[in-house]
C-alpha cells in the first residue's frame, strides 16, 4: 500500500487519509496539477491556501524563511506533533499555487501514526493539504464519511488502521511583532 501511495503523489495524485483532527486531502507540494485537482475536488476559492504537513518538523525547514521566530519555536517544541497550525514565513521552495501567492505558509505536524506512516513513505514526506469535504460542508470525520465525501474525485482514500481522528480542527495561529496571534480557535489552547 505504501509505496503505491508514493506512486499515485509522483503521478500529480491526490490522496485522502487521515490526521489526529479531521480527514485531509493532500499531494506533494511540487505537483501544481495535482494542487489544481484538490481546489477543483473542493470547489475552493483560489484564495484560500492550502497547507504543508509531515511527520517531523525538520521535513518543512526548506519551506519556511530562517530563521524561525523564538515564539514559533517555542510552541513547536510545546504542541508539535498536534493539532496546531502555524502561519510562518514562507521560503523560496513553497510554491506561490500553494499559498495564494501570500508570503506565508500554515505547517503542521498530526500526532497520527497513520499519518506519519505515510509520510515516511513519500518522497519528500510532505503533503500539500486542506481537510477532505467539499468548501462550507463539514469535514469527513472517518474513513466511511472520506469514501462519502470524496471517494470518487481522488487516486485513493487510505484506510485509517484504527488511528482515528479526533474531530476537531487544528488552532491556526501566526505572529505579529513577536507575539501570537490566533486566526481560528481548534483543539490546541496557545
Amino acid at each position: 500500500m505504501l509505496e503505491k501511495i508514493n506512486d499515485i503523489l509522483k503521478n500529480d495524485g491526490v490522496i485522502a487519509y487521515v490526521t489526529d483532527t479531521v480527514w485531509g486531502l493532500g499531494c506533494l507540494p511540487s505537483s501544481e496539477k495535482a494542487v489544481k485537482r484538490i481546489y477543483d475536488i473542493k470547489h475552493r476559492d483560489g484564495k484560500k491556501p492550502l497547507i504543508l504537513m509531515s511527520d517531523e518538523f525538520y521535513n518543512l525547514f526548506d519551506y519556511l524563511k530562517q530563521p524561525i521566530e523564538k515564539e514559533a519555536q517555542r510552541l513547536i517544541k510545546k504542541h508539535f506533533p498536534g493539532a496546531l497550525t502555524l502561519v510562518l514565513e514562507k521560503s523560496e521552495k513553497t510554491p506561490d499555487y500553494i499559498t495564494s501567492f501570500l508570503p506565508t505558509v500554515g505547517v503542521r505536524i498530526p500526532n497520527n501514526k497513520t499519518f506519519a506512516d505515510i509520510c515516511k513513505s513519500i518522497d519528500g514526506r510532505v503533503l500539500a493539504t486542506t481537510s477532505a469535504n467539499l468548501s462550507g460542508e463539514a469535514p469527513a470525520l472517518s474513513y466511511e464519511e472520506a469514501v462519502k465525501y470524496v471517494g470518487d474525485k481522488v487516486d485513493l482514500v487510505i484506510p485509517d488502521f484504527g488511528c482515528e481522528a479526533g474531530g476537531r480542527a487544528s488552532t491556526v495561529a501566526g505572529f505579529k511583532d513577536g507575539k501570537t496571534v490566533i486566526f481560528r480557535q481548534g483543539e490546541v489552547l496557545v
